[in-house]
């Protein structure tokens, strides 16, 4: 399934859930990749899961290869990016099938080589205060790349656009992608 929590707002967690017992807005990760025929989105798709609440969330291993079956059915390999806040889903997609992008989430001041090398990580996703360009230099010269989270105004899109990021997570991404084509960089 696919959902920002790992709960209804009742509480109730959804792995607890059958399809049925769902509300019908949330959809199967299936439904989503079926989106993709056709064209060439991308997918970023986060992992929801929480060392300190094994109850809420499959084991990472299981998590993750449950999550590959999906994206093998779609033939979607290279056009997925795996994120995580959680480094073992990271290190165990790498496991599975070395060709899908892991991009470690942070948000909290640290050393983005040490992220990268705890996660198995090919980019990197600070939270978007964090990003400097020095920092995204170091990022690119060790060949990560620098996908923030989440920047919703223009004047932070500009900042990140200037320090050279490969991308930026946004709640809004028809207004980012606006703003982009405006500048030429789209």
């Amino acid at each position: 399934m696919v959902s920002h929590d790992p709960v209804l707002k009742s509480g109730t967690p959804i792995r607890t859930l059958t399809r049925d017992e769902l509300p019908t807005e949330i959809p199967t990760l299936d439904q989503v990749f079926d989106l993709g025929r056709g064209n060439t989105v991308q997918f970023d798709v986060e992992t929801k899961i929480f060392a300190d609440q094994p109850d809420l969330t499959p084991g990472a291993a299981e998590f993750t290869e449950l999550l590959l079956d999906s994206i093998r059915r779609h033939a979607l390999e290279s056009r997925v990016i795996l994120l995580s806040f959680d480094p073992r889903t990271l290190r165990a997609i790498k496991k599975l099938e070395i060709s899908i992008r892991r991009s470690a989430l942070f948000e909290t001041p640290r050393d983005w080589m040490q992220v990268a090398r705890e996660s198995e990580a090919t980019a990197l996703g600070p939270e978007y205060r964090l990003v400097t360009p020095d920092r995204v230099a170091e990022a690119h010269a060790a060949g990560l790349e620098v996908i923030p989270w989440t920047a919703n105004q223009p004047e932070d899109w500009a900042k990140l656009a200037e320090a050279g990021c490969d991308a930026i997570i946004s709640d809004d991404p028809g207004a980012l992608i606006q703003w982009l084509k405006t500048r030429g960089l789209r």
